[in-house]
């Protein structure tokens, strides 16, 4: 595996890392391509937060492509944190700038990142993943401008009072909404990430877990890419190699790298 399509930098509000820090990591670790996927999400609870100045990015990227050209391509992508009425802003955003790729998240619902305690306040743990997952069919239908749907069960993550956040969730207890899910992404012809940050956060899967993966799959899905949603050098390809086998166990062949914003099909070996 010769790519990371997940990668942070600090043009991300949470990342202090320097674009050309990754790049030498990617180098150390004998990747060809590395895609830069840096947050930009408009209206989120701290509005000073998670935005970049995308004519400061791209002159960035194309500086680094020219200085590394004869080693590792390196690819402007950005990950775009969705909400509905951003749909004309972040059609504008696209329109605008050529990202190689484009991966919409779930990070904003209801006016909260679930990594604040605001999101849970008079919310069950059931209500609030399921709200969770109801914002993704609302944002799909909202906006198709993006290539894959990244890190579906994010919310897993900060789900409170769990003892095991790995057990905090089943494909059985949202079966139908799950479903929906799945159908209208694969609907849209978009793809699904696997992010491996869910390993790095002491889960027991990469997202989203098996069961949801297994399920896109039976529904047709083909179009996966793969991601370490790293903010540190230390962390890009995050167990990358356990995939592979895990995938195929699964029935995927390939995944899928993005260039000019046009799939590019790889072979799982």
């Amino acid at each position: 595996m010769l790519a990371d399509y997940h990668v942070h930098s600090v043009f991300s509000t949470d990342s202090n890392t320097p674009m050309e820090h990754m790049i030498e990591k990617a180098l150390q670790l004998g990747l060809k391509r590395l895609c830069f996927t840096d947050h930009m999400d408009y209206d989120y609870p701290n509005p000073s937060e998670f935005i970049f100045d995308p004519e400061v990015y791209f002159d960035q990227i194309q500086l680094l492509r020219e200085r590394y050209k004869d080693k590792i391509e390196v690819l402007a992508g950005i990950e775009l944190g969705l909400q509905p009425h951003l749909s004309e802003r972040l059609s504008n955003l696209t329109r605008q700038y050529s990202f190689d790729f484009i991966i919409g998240s779930s990070h904003v619902v209801d006016h909260w990142d679930p990594y604040y305690p605001e999101y849970w306040e008079n919310r069950s743990n059931e209500d609030g993943i399921r709200r969770y997952f109801e914002s993704i069919i609302e944002n799909c239908k909202a906006y198709q401008g993006f290539h894959v749907y990244g890190h579906l069960d994010y919310i897993i993550r900060y789900v409170p009072t769990t003892t095991s956040k790995s057990a905090s969730y089943s494909y059985s207890d949202y079966a139908e909404l799950l479903d929906e899910v799945l159908k209208t992404i694969i609907s849209y012809g978009k793809g699904i990430e696997i992010n491996t940050a869910g390993l790095k956060y002491g889960l027991d899967y990469a997202h989203p877990i098996p069961d949801v993966l297994k399920r896109y799959k039976e529904l047709g899905g083909e179009l996966i890419t793969i991601g370490s949603d790293a903010h540190k050098p230390e962390h890009l390809c995050y167990d990358f190699h356990v995939i592979p086998s895990y995938l195929k166990e699964l029935g995927f062949q390939y995944y899928a790298n993005f260039v000019e914003g046009k799939p590019v099909f790889e072979k799982l070996s």
